[in-house]
């Protein structure tokens, strides 16, 4: 195993816990970036350019019939083949955290339509489900399972809000783990089924799975319940007949008490299984080899690598699978670096010296979401306002190269906590969240007017799904002290037309004159 360093371009902030990798012909893709996209990448999917130790990232596109994906965090990600030969896929994205800390339910189905030298093209369509739908939820896993010539995906784990009517005002972000309920999903009819086995009692969360055909094995993860990271060891298997389903849970000796590991594809057989947490505050740095073979599991401890020093001694770390035995690690950088959220980055090839070289040449593949796990402390950090994106097709892929984080504007000085109008009556000490999406700050929208300035999205009186609609669409939005500046918004004042035609200006100046008795005559014979 080899341990190498590489250093991000302008663009580190980006990268945070919670970041999946895409892979696709070869090319690894960056998804779910800190924060919402902005114009210079509206999609928020990046091309991971990584050559002579340097990360950059190249902005992604989305062809025009997709739908609108959010940056999702801690979301579950697996493959999805068209047949077990094929090196075409798609990738399956469920649940996952919005930068509002909004959780999503939706499952969405990503695939690469073009891509050359400067352009890439995706297209997303969301998928309808119905049935026994999974709850919102992030940290858990997805999986597809085959059997008798048919593959379902299978939802576990992962942790969800306190139900609404529990919540209070000091507690809103509290979570839970979710039930420890197995879902059953079948694409081709958008049908989902839930399964309660005795064997799972507590809900799990940031915990690894590996399938193979119709098996799915379950290692380690953390229990809020409990406070624990479970030794247990689970094995799923489906069977899928012509009639309804069949679920089995097994519980196997053998398990790690880890929790936020990542896993990596070495062979059609062997997995890597590295980083992770024994507890709350300390890494496990021991490495472990997985083996899936006739439908039976050994794991054995494996040869770490040569770990740095900023490695062992950081409190936190985070990563995920680049495919092919290689894995993108992230460690917190020094508190004396200018950025304060900046991040070191290191790449770990968990193969061969002769087969790290043909990886260089090959590039990386395959990708599988694995994250640090902050919710067992903090699960609700980095909070970001709403960011609507007013121009989303005002980049131009070939006169930018590279996403550059000093192009945009200087959100510091943007503060929830304005008076956005004369009538904003937002407070720290009071506010409750008003919107769906709201948890802990208001969500703001961003006035078009002269330079633009933020205004509370609840001050401007705009319904849930007006606020929506504006944030997906391509149109400015003025607040209301300025609609009536903004030229095609001002409604024409109404103009009211005499009835009686008034007289031409030399016959009333003739009349003035007049004296009284001769102006009555004279205004008679005129009008006769």
């Amino acid at each position: 195993m080899s341990l190498q360093m590489v250093s991000a371009v302008s663009n580190s902030s980006l990268l945070q816990p919670g970041f999946s990798l895409l892979n696709f012909d070869g090319h690894v893709f960056f998804f779910g970036q800190k924060g919402w996209p902005k114009r210079s990448c509206p999609t928020g999917v990046f091309f991971l350019d990584i050559k002579q130790n340097e990360l950059k990232m190249k902005p992604a596109f989305f062809s025009k019939d997709s739908c609108y994906l959010p940056p999702l965090r801690y979301p579950a990600l697996c493959t999805l083949r068209g047949n077990a030969k094929s090196d075409e896929h798609e990738y399956i994205i469920h649940g996952g955290k919005t930068p509002n800390n909004d959780l999503s339910d939706k499952i969405y189905i990503i695939s690469l339509v073009s891509k050359n030298s400067k352009k890439t093209t995706f297209q997303c369509i969301e998928k309808d489900l119905g049935g026994d739908i999974p709850e919102a939820r992030y940290g858990h896993t997805i999986n597809v399972v085959h059997s008798r010539g048919k593959s379902m995906s299978v939802v576990f784990g992962g942790r969800s809000y306190t139900p609404l009517a529990q919540r209070t005002t000091e507690k809103w972000n509290s979570v839970v783990d979710c039930l420890p309920s197995v879902f059953l999903i079948d694409f081709e009819f958008g049908c989902c089924t839930s399964y309660i086995l005795p064997e799972l009692q507590d809900g799990l969360s940031f915990h690894v799975s590996v399938a193979r055909n119709d098996t799915i094995y379950i290692l380690g993860g953390h229990s809020l319940q409990n406070n624990t990271r479970s030794p247990n060891l689970y094995k799923l298997k489906v069977d899928l007949p012509l009639g309804s389903p069949a679920v089995t849970c097994t519980i196997l000796p053998g398990g790690i008490s880890v929790s936020s590991a990542i896993v990596t594809q070495t062979s059609d057989t062997e997995f890597v299984l590295v980083g992770g947490y024994q507890y709350d505050n300390q890494k496990r740095l021991a490495c472990n080899t997985i083996v899936l073979e006739d439908n039976k599991i050994q794991i054995v401890e494996r040869a770490s690598p040569d770990w740095t020093p900023d490695i062992k001694h950081c409190r936190m770390w985070f990563g995920c699978d680049m495919g092919k035995g290689s894995v993108l690690l992230g460690i917190p950088g020094a508190n004396k670096q200018l950025i304060s959220d900046a991040n070191y980055f290191y790449i770990l090839r968990c193969k061969g010296a002769e087969e790290d070289k043909e990886e260089e040449l090959t590039a990386q593949i395959c990708s599988q979401t694995s994250t640090e796990d902050p919710g067992d402390s903090t699960p609700f950090e980095d909070s970001e306002e709403f960011c609507f994106s007013t121009e989303a097709n005002s980049f131009d892929v070939d006169d930018t190269d590279t996403y550059n984080e000093d192009d945009e504007e200087d959100e510091s000085e943007t503060g929830y906590w304005i008076t956005c109008s004369a009538s904003c009556n937002i407070d720290i000490n009071t506010w409750v969240p008003f919107y769906s999406t709201e948890l802990n700050k208001p969500a703001m929208i961003l006035c078009s007017n002269g330079g633009g300035h933020w205004v509370h999205a609840q001050c401007m009186d705009l319904s849930e799904s007006m606020l929506l609609r504006l944030s997906e669409a391509n149109v400015k939005y003025f607040c209301n002290e300025h609609v009536d500046l903004n030229k095609g918004l001002q409604t024409p004042k109404k103009v009211v037309h005499l009835k009686k035609q008034p007289m031409k200006p030399l016959r009333r100046k003739i009349a003035m004159k007049l004296t009284t008795p001769t102006k009555k005559s004279f205004l008679r014979r005129l009008f006769e």
